[in-house]
């Protein structure tokens, strides 16, 4: 007879989580991961003035708020079909480059490392669980101790140089961006990027090939379907289409040339979502944000997006695979390599924009709010995808949606029944114990899940068998 798992809390995640797991002949046969909290942050922004939108969405998440600022204001240039100075992308660029170090050292060091490693004995490290830990990696654990939070705070520190201040910025606005590149910023900024390349360099990467050895059968766990998108994010140009990490999606274990990322070709389920189901099947564009709980079989109040009616990872590994940068497998090891990798390309990259900056010239030259228009501002996340969708009335937001990294990876069911991301990598994992499944827990910390993006209040219902997951 098979056992049910449940991991409610998911920690060392951000956000609030619960997994079930179906477990039988030590084998993951099912899996459910539940947002358990409601976001309303498109209900709150409706009837305000759209230059609300990137100061409010920031606050859907302390760890990525950067990247809602980034896609409330494409948003907003959308809508008013207009272009930034040159200085204004450079800007955004390095402040939401600062945001993607952070997330990906934190990510690593403070979220996932303590699935293979023997944090040190003390707490808060302690108790925890000790399924297969490895005692030969000491160079991680002495980093996740001390130097990596140097760095994690050291790339906040850059990214409030230009941003004015992290985790939230207030720089970010339709038409360009509120900071000057002044010469002293700017040697500044390439002070702290020198020291974080370094870091990146000689203990980041060395790492997490440090696990990725120790524990090579994970470069065979959690692949999932094999389908990756990407929205591209770092724009090089005024047209926005040239980008450092370019958009495209691939299918059935990523074989084949990218395809173009329609927005069109999105549309969200909520069969088991709770949400009314009169918000089924439609386009972000169109979408709701109608709650209904409880909901027949519903199991998250996370919606189910899907691009051309089929599930797809999104995330680092997604973007380096697109981008033909990382192409070496789909796994839960393959997501943490692609990351690391991904935090240097994005570091290489940001030197060279300090070069292109010009402190004589303007990152603001005004912006023309239209009374009535719509607009699609598609960025990434460190985890992912991210989308926000505006409808503008007589000058005030009449609709708003969003569609987060962790909406598209954790996502419940679709209408046809087929799970989500998460979900399918998670089913076929090998677990030796179902009351410390820390072989689930490597699978679903690979993702670097966000609940906090995806998910906001909650309605306790029962009393369920609570395994707790990592340190307690």
């Amino acid at each position: 007879m098979g056992t049910i798992t449940i991991m409610d809390p998911v920690t060392r995640i951000e956000g609030h989580m619960k997994v079930e797991l179906d477990i039988d002949g030590g084998y993951i046969k099912d899996a459910r991961c539940t947002g358990t909290l409601f976001r309303g942050f498109e209900i709150l922004l409706q009837g305000r003035d759209p230059w609300d939108a990137p100061v409010i969405t920031q606050r859907i998440c302390g760890v990525c708020p950067i990247s809602h600022a980034e896609a409330a204001v494409l948003a907003l240039d959308n809508a008013a079909e207009g272009t930034v100075p040159t200085n204004a992308r450079l800007l955004r660029n390095l402040t939401l480059g600062a945001n993607f170090i952070q997330s990906h050292i934190l990510h690593f060091y403070l979220l996932a490392a303590l699935d293979y490693v023997k944090g040190p004995q003390v707490s808060p490290w302690i108790p925890a669980w000790e399924n297969g830990l490895s005692e030969n990696l000491g160079q991680v654990v002495e980093h996740l101790a001390g130097p990596a939070l140097v760095a994690r705070r050291e790339a906040h520190e850059m990214g409030a140089i230009f941003g004015g201040k992290m985790p939230t910025s207030h720089a970010y606005i339709p038409g360009g961006f509120t900071a000057t590149p002044s010469r002293d910023k700017i040697t500044l900024y390439r002070e702290y990027l020198t020291r974080l390349i370094a870091f990146i360099n000689n203990a980041y990467l060395p790492d997490v090939d440090a696990v990725a050895a120790a524990f090579p059968n994970y470069r065979y766990i959690g692949q999932g379907y094999g389908n990756l998108m990407a929205y591209g994010v770092f724009e090089l140009d005024e047209t926005g289409e040239n980008k450092l990490l370019n958009k495209g999606y691939v299918q059935n274990g990523a074989t084949g040339e990218p395809g173009d990322v329609n927005h069109g070709d999105i549309t969200e389920f909520v069969n088991y979502s709770w949400y009314e189901d009169g918000n089924n099947a439609l386009t972000p564009a169109q979408g709701e944000t109608t709650p209904q709980y409880p909901k027949g079989d519903a199991y998250s109040w996370l919606k189910a997006p899907r691009l051309l009616e089929q599930p797809f990872e999104v995330g680092a590994l997604a973007r380096m695979w697109v981008n033909g940068d990382y192409q070496k497998g789909i796994s839960v090891m393959d997501r943490h390599l692609a990351r690391a990798s991904e935090t240097l390309k994005i570091a290489e990259a940001m030197n060279n924009w300090l070069d292109e900056l010009d402190p004589g010239a303007p990152a603001f030259d005004g912006y023309s709010l239209p009374k009535n228009a719509s607009g699609a501002g598609m960025t990434e996340a460190p985890r992912g995808a991210l989308g926000h969708w505006i409808e503008i009335s007589e000058g005030k937001i009449s609709h708003y949606q969003v569609i987060t990294p962790t909406c598209w990876n954790a996502s419940p069911k679709d209408g046809k029944g087929i799970p989500g991301p998460m979900e399918q990598a998670l089913i076929g994992t090998p677990v030796a114990d179902p009351e410390q499944p820390i072989e689930a827990l490597r699978v679903i910390h690979s993702f670097d899940p966000c609940l906090s993006c995806a998910v906001h209040i909650t309605r306790p219902d029962g009393e369920p068998v609570i395994v707790r997951a990592g340190i307690r």
